[in-house]
């Protein structure tokens, strides 16, 4: 073993022939290769953490971590709000009515989520009254037909605040000239950034009386619920709809997102097979530089046979070559990757300033910035896995080496 360590550090100052520095040259990009490829998936696995946590986080900044709902509407509103309040896990609980509607005003006409609300126990479900940016969500008063708009919805329309704008629902009443939806004059008193561009774009609120005098519905239709820790979500709507009223049904916030986050797994899961091909190809490159080195090397090794090193030895001395190579390529791309990971929120917008572009159009991507969140697990996956591709690649060299017979090394020289 310490041959081959020497030799290996050899290589790294040789001094020697020509041949020598191109082995060196030859075995120095290997070992950058690996590390590229490890720097790359890491980087990568760690973005799409981000990305996936950044809109997870927004979403449920908006969204509940689970929801009750019913066609018909809930009776005892108040009986089964104290009931699931009362469940393990449980931390706020808030009425919901919600409903699809149109806004208008002028010749604009905009197709919303009308979702009515009680402001008072609102802050126990969601992130809504903090997100605030004009006005304040007490100002949606029962009765006074105030609603809140997102942000990017309110700029579409061109409204600010204390504006008027129409609201009209699908529920119709029946006139001589046939069935007239419902519409209802109501002044802005609020405007909402959640920094998700979907909600912003699509989000109206509402008092949930308000909402239901435009229904015409006779309370709300659904619960919203708040756990500790929302990965509990899915346990906890399970156990819910087993023991609530048959008419209702629990369902949980990855279950209403449920395509988007199999995209995003699917995504990762093709995004770490493309990528690995690169670590695949440099140990590949590590290949070729052992048996290079094993051909050129055939006198040494023939004098290290007649000087008494059996094959076992001589295979030890390129194994050991060849998997310095893969460990230190693999633990200096983990570095590199971790590295420019964790600095990710910096190095992007230079690059953004640089060449004017944007990597992430918030109309598209939800979000404007890169984020980042590294995972342990990733991290020793991608160090493994590279790890075990140079521990192979230098299987089929080393076996070579040994196998060299020392008179026919040693005819020609």
């Amino acid at each position: 073993m310490e041959i081959g360590i020497r030799y290996v550090r050899a290589k790294r100052k040789t001094l020697g022939s020509r041949r020598d520095g191109f082995l060196s040259f030859i075995s120095t990009l290997s070992m950058v290769g690996i590390a590229l490829g490890v720097a790359a998936l890491i980087v990568v696995l760690s973005v799409m953490n981000g990305f996936q946590k950044e809109v997870r986080d927004k979403m449920l900044s908006v969204l509940s971590h689970v929801e009750i709902r019913s066609q018909e509407g809930i009776n005892d509103i108040e009986g089964v709000s104290d009931f699931i309040a009362k469940q393990e896990h449980v931390i706020g609980v808030a009425p919901l009515l919600q409903t699809q509607g149109l806004l208008v005003r002028q010749a604009m006409m905009r197709g919303v989520e009308l979702r009515g609300i009680a402001p008072q126990t609102e802050f126990q479900v969601s992130d809504i009254p903090s997100q605030f940016s004009q006005g304040s969500i007490n100002s949606l008063e029962a009765g006074q037909f105030g609603i809140a708009l997102g942000s990017q919805l309110a700029q579409m329309m061109g409204v600010q605040l204390n504006d008027k704008i129409s609201v009209m629902v699908p529920n119709g009443d029946m006139t001589p000239a046939g069935v007239l939806p419902r519409q209802r004059v109501c002044t802005i008193v609020g405007i909402i950034d959640s920094g998700h561009y979907e909600y912003d774009s699509s989000l109206a609120i509402m008092h949930w009386q308000d909402v239901a005098a435009l229904v015409k519905a006779p309370g709300p239709t659904g619960l919203r619920v708040k756990l500790d820790d929302m990965t509990l979500a899915p346990l906890i709507s399970q156990r819910l709809n087993a023991e609530i009223p048959p008419n209702l049904i629990a369902v949980d916030w990855s279950m209403l997102n449920r395509n988007w986050f199999a995209a995003v797994q699917t995504e990762k899961r093709m995004m770490f097979i493309i990528l690995a091909l690169i670590i695949a190809v440099a140990t590949f490159n590590l290949v070729s530089t052992l048996v290079m080195t094993v051909t050129d090397k055939q006198a040494d090794i023939a004098i290290l046979r007649t000087m008494g090193a059996s094959g076992r030895m001589i295979q030890k001395i390129f194994f050991v070559q060849g998997l310095s190579i893969g460990i230190l390529g693999s633990v200096l791309g983990v570095l590199i990757g971790v590295l420019i990971a964790s600095n990710i929120d910096v190095i992007v917008p230079v690059i953004e300033g640089l060449f004017r572009v944007q990597f992430l159009p918030k109309d598209i991507y939800f979000i404007s910035q890169l984020p980042s969140d590294i995972h342990l697990e990733d991290v020793v996956k991608v160090g493994g896995m590279a790890f075990g591709l140079s521990l192979l690649a230098t299987l089929y060299p080393s076996s070579r080496a040994s196998r060299v017979k020392p008179a026919e090394a040693l005819r020609y020289e």
